[in-house]
């Protein structure tokens, strides 16, 4: 509920605050006094946009204030603890506009940006203005009445959270056999390259120690002689290294009582026999070990072309390549099997959940066909009411694909004249049969589930007398249970406010300012009377407002 709204330095307010009741709360006027200035101002704290062409004065800010009162258990409650706001029963909303143009909005004195601002106040305040009613005309508002009347919010709520699911798995279920169909075009190829690789059996570096060992095959003569030579060398010939260095050994004992560091050197000497005499060993074995062998060389020929013509076929240099290949080849093959397991066991996660959307859907559907008639039989009566008698409202469901409301399609027709000739809301109805149209359903609605604050700028236009009067009514029962914020032209309407606003100019230092004012009794009866006969209202005018007044 909005309890107070303060507008400073906005159009032609210089300073005003307004106290509402709970209910039925009336703002009247003469044209021009500002009273759609009031909604303008309104709308800033509900989000919408502004500069500083709306300053009263430009050298000023303008700052514009609500302050609503809300439960726990509210939506709005809940958006604020979902977004980390402070989180109170009471709400301050405040909108500032500098001089430069530059806007700030704040809940609870927290920054928030004109989006949260939108979303957050449009689980406060239903503002209607005299064109919103072009929103009547679009299927998903009619759904929503529908759904409304039906209490379908529950079901609704539970059908969004498994359609939502159930599209995800979808596209899931899409991709992957996309993926697979692709991956099943390159599949026997792939395979064929496996199956080479896996029969060459390669090891890590094979190529490379085979290169090696080719080398070796094809010098061996040259090798072997080599390695005998320096074996030879080592333990024989004519002056053999290991000798010499014995003999050298025997000589340097005698000089080890003549330099504290002979024993070391000769240990040193010792231990270079040592390993002479092993490396001697192991050329040995090396050079009884290489031989010229025809046969291994065709061998390591053959193994080697066979590695060349691979490495130059996939574009590489080195055998743990062709091995990194070979494994990419298995994973990739590998996920084909994977991607077959995985479409099945999304096509079974898609049907479980197409089953459930369709529950749901047709639970909704159900529900909302209960609704119809109901429906085009309440409106029928309450057109008649508001000085539409002949007017029909009937209600057109037809099965669609599924989609986020389930598989309905709803459109209103309309039926002005009893022609039986039934069109588009859309297409035919005018700006006063919509307003009229519109409080209507709003009315049938509030009956259903709890509104926010109703504000409807002029939603009387267009019609007077008996129509007027009932207009009044409806928003008058309206009001037992809603908080309701209505600026009318009509008499029969604002008599029947719990609290009656009066807005009107007034020149203060060469300046035309707007002001407002809660009316006495007495004050609502000179007002009224007004709004009957004129500005000088007669005696029968002032006991007709008072009696207007008094009918509640």
């Amino acid at each position: 509920m909005l309890q107070r709204l303060s507008i400073r330095n906005y159009a032609i307010i210089e300073s005003v605050e307004i106290e509402f009741s709970g209910k039925l709360n009336i703002i009247t006027g003469e044209t021009g006094a500002g009273k759609s200035i009031l909604v303008g101002a309104l709308g800033l704290i509900l989000g919408e946009r502004a500069d500083s062409s709306v300053l009263f004065s430009s050298n000023q800010k303008c700052i514009v204030e609500g302050v609503f009162s809300i439960s726990d258990t509210d939506t709005a409650y809940q958006f604020l603890r979902e977004n980390d706001l402070d989180a109170y029963n009471e709400i301050v909303i405040r909108r500032e506009i500098a001089p430069n143009g530059k806007s700030r909005a704040f809940v609870n004195d927290t920054p928030v940006t004109l989006s949260q601002l939108k979303q957050f106040t449009s689980l406060l305040v239903n503002l209607h203005q005299q064109f919103d009613t072009l929103e009547l005309g679009n299927s998903s508002f009619q759904m929503e009445v529908i759904d409304a009347l039906a209490k379908n919010q529950p079901i609704l709520k539970k059908y969004e959270e498994a359609f939502s699911a159930y599209c995800e798995t979808h596209k899931r279920l899409v991709r992957v056999r996309e993926e697979q169909s692709l991956a099943a075009k390159e599949a026997d190829y792939q395979k064929f390259l496996l199956n080479e690789l896996e029969e060459g059996n390669w090891k890590e570096n094979e190529l490379e120690d085979l290169e090696t060992e080719l080398k070796t095959l094809a010098n061996a003569e040259n090798v072997k002689a080599t390695l005998e030579k320096a074996s030879y060398e080592l333990n024989e010939g004519d002056t053999p290294i290991l000798q010499q260095l014995k003999g050298l050994g025997n000589q340097l004992h005698s000089l080890a009582d003549f330099h504290p560091g002979m024993p070391e050197l000769i240990t040193r000497l010792e231990s270079l026999q040592i390993e002479l005499r092993d490396i001697a060993g192991e050329l040995e074995a090396m050079a009884r070990n290489v031989r010229y062998d025809e046969e291994r060389i065709q061998l390591v020929n053959d193994r080697l072309s066979l590695g060349y013509k691979l490495l130059k076929k996939h574009g590489l240099q080195t055998t743990n390549e062709l091995l990194e290949i070979q494994g990419n080849l298995a994973e990739q093959l590998g996920n084909i099997i994977n991607r077959d397991t995985e479409i099945s066991r999304l096509e079974k996660e898609e049907n479980t959940q197409l089953k459930q959307v369709q529950e749901l859907a047709g639970t909704l559907s159900a529900n909302r066909h209960k609704q119809i008639q109901p429906l085009e039989k309440k409106m029928t009566q309450l057109l008649s009411q508001v000085g539409m008698p002949n007017a029909r409202l009937q209600i057109a469901i037809q099965t669609t694909e599924l989609n986020t409301t389930g598989h309905d399609n709803i459109e209103f027709l309309f039926d002005a004249n009893k022609s039986n000739r039934f069109e588009p809301l859309r297409k035919i109805a005018s700006g006063g049969e919509l307003s009229r149209l519109m409080l209507c359903l709003k009315y049938l609605v509030a009956q259903s589930i709890r509104l926010p604050t109703l504000i409807f700028d002029e939603i009387d236009s267009g019609i007077s007398g008996e129509a007027a009067r009932q207009v009044g009514i409806i928003m008058q029962e309206l009001g037992t249970a809603h908080q309701i914020i209505s600026i009318t032209h009509q008499p029969q309407i604002a008599a029947k406010a719990n609290t009656h606003f009066f807005v009107y100019k007034k020149e203060q230092d060469n300046k035309i300012t707007t002001r407002i004012k809660s009316l006495s009794v007495e004050e609502r009866v000179d007002t009224i009377a007004q709004m009957l006969s004129g500005e000088k209202p007669s005696v029968s005018a002032i006991a007709n407002a008072r009696e207007m007044i008094n009918s509640k």
